[in-house]
């Protein structure tokens, strides 16, 4: 039996725009396993990305409870949802949003010296990760202006590892790059899942989807359906059908 990471019960956001309620989630129950690699998909406007947010602590839910082994996120203060995320949360953004005026290894150790790590073992660390993503030596000293986008988003997804993260969320990771760069940032990502690596990831894009080994559609603010798609293995043409069948039965 998988072990539960993350756990939701009535998960509920909702906010007030022009003096109306807007009602984001609705009543989510969900259960993230450890290990897994998981796809939130879903129209535009159904939620995906508020749903990441609360999941991560990274937005606090109107009503419900996000609980996080024996730690209940949604009964945690600003500070202490920071020092949980630290602590045990990676982040992929669309763009890699590291800080200009920093070197792209300074921006991973930034990351580490947060949590009050050893420098030495973080330089090691940075080192084995990104030569993983294959940024070679002469990358590191450079500054984010001076990469590619697929170069920026690969050290984004270092620094978001530097920490050794239980769960890594991303959103839209591959959504500002062209197809051949979002083919290597989905490669990473893969890597690190097979590693063992516990993954969330919002998506609005079949190639990407295909990634993951269980699939959560969203409508609405709910959770319609899921579709279990097992290890991502290149190249199945069956896990393509499964996925196209499972989104045309959703109504995508």
């Amino acid at each position: 039996m998988k072990e539960v990471l993350l756990k939701t019960e009535n998960l509920s956001k909702s906010f007030s725009s022009g003096g109306t309620m807007q009602h984001v989630l609705k009543n989510i129950d969900l259960e993230i396993y450890r290990g897994d690699f998981t796809v939130i998909m879903g129209a535009s406007g159904a939620g995906k990305s508020t749903l990441l947010y609360a999941l991560s602590g990274m937005d606090v839910p109107t009503l419900g409870t996000i609980a996080f082994g024996n730690e209940i996120l949604s009964e945690k203060n600003s500070d202490a949802l920071a020092v949980f995320r630290r602590r045990h949360c990676g982040f992929v953004f669309q763009q890699s949003c590291l800080i200009e005026g920093m070197s792209v290894m300074d921006n991973v150790l930034a990351a580490g010296l947060l949590m009050n790590k050893d420098k030495r073992a973080l330089l090691r660390r940075a080192r084995e990760l990104f030569l993983k993503v294959d940024i070679l030596e002469e990358t590191w000293g450079k500054f984010p202006a001076q990469l590619s986008g697929g170069e920026a988003q690969r050290a984004g997804i270092v620094r978001a590892l530097i920490n050794s993260p239980e769960i890594l969320f991303a959103d839209e990771p591959t959504g500002a790059l062209n197809s051949r760069t979002g083919l290597s940032v989905l490669d990473t990502l893969t890597s690190f899942h097979r590693q063992g690596q516990s993954v969330v990831m919002v998506t609005h894009d079949m190639r990407s989807a295909r990634r993951g080994n269980r699939i959560l559609y969203l409508k609405d603010g709910a959770v319609l359906g899921e579709c279990d798609l097992g290890n991502y293995v290149t190249g199945e043409e069956k896990r393509h059908r499964k996925l196209k069948s499972f989104l045309t039965e959703m109504g995508w």
